[in-house]
């Protein structure tokens, strides 16, 4: 279950920061490339973030 929160939570941070970018202004783009590069770098610590904190709330 936490992983497929990670994914959705990922992908609308993903799709906002392209509208943003798109109408608002371009350097939301920041904001797509720190959301890869979390999930790049979580695939090769094996830590995330937003999993340690799913955790603390109690979501399985």
């Amino acid at each position: 279950m936490r992983e497929r929160i990670i994914r959705g939570v990922a992908g609308t941070f993903v799709l906002t920061s392209l509208l943003l970018a798109i109408f608002v202004h371009i350097y939301w783009l920041g904001l797509a490339a720190f959301v890869g590069l979390n999930l790049f770098q979580s695939s090769l610590t094996k830590f995330c973030p937003l999993e340690y904190f799913l955790k603390k709330a109690g979501i399985q």
